[in-house]
């Protein structure tokens, strides 16, 4: 599991308990079924204040989540296709909801269009064991979309990038 973080204008500071919290999952979530609890016993807080504090730190703007991170590779996923979508302005909500529930599409999101050079505004991650599965759920997507879009590609993965979460740097201790 990882956090993910969110840049602001105005970042608001972390109390100590948050920052010991972000220092304990910086390599994960512990894998126990309670890992609120889990974290809350190595800090000493309860494990609603533990949950709670997330909470805050994601209405904060701190982190933008907290999220399972599979290595699709280890799982026989190799092929990783972003299809990009040129979706209707007035559909790209609704439709961009619809892509983004489909249960082979592990992110999806809007983005903007930089005209003359790139028309695509919508973006959606799937994740196959072939090229061929790939090319099949992006057949399912261009389906869905119909006529709400005007054009459409993959961009496959190339390489491997590491993932990583939120990342605090450990204080030295002043005397």
């Amino acid at each position: 599991m990882s956090t993910c973080t969110s840049r602001s204008e105005a970042s608001p500071r972390l109390d100590e308990q948050d920052r010991q919290l972000v220092l304990a999952t910086q390599a994960g979530l512990p894998l126990v079924p309670d890992p609120w609890s889990a974290l809350g016993e190595q800090l000493g807080l309860d494990a609603d204040d533990v949950l709670m504090r997330f909470q805050r730190m994601q209405e904060n703007g701190v982190i933008r989540r907290v999220a399972a991170v599979p290595d699709h590779y280890q799982l026989g996923y190799r092929f990783n296709g972003m299809t990009v979508w040129d979706v209707r302005d007035d559909a790209i909500s609704d439709m961009g909801q619809r892509v983004g529930e489909l249960p082979f599409v592990s992110h999806c999101y809007r983005r903007p269009r930089h005209l003359p050079y790139w028309s695509y505004n919508l973006f959606a991650m799937v994740h196959g064991t072939s090229r061929d599965e790939v090319e099949a759920k992006a057949g399912q997507i261009r389906e869905l979309l119909g006529d709400t879009s005007a054009g459409d590609t993959v961009l496959y993965s190339s390489a491997i990038l590491k993932k990583t979460g939120l990342r605090l740097r450990k204080e030295k201790a002043t005397s």
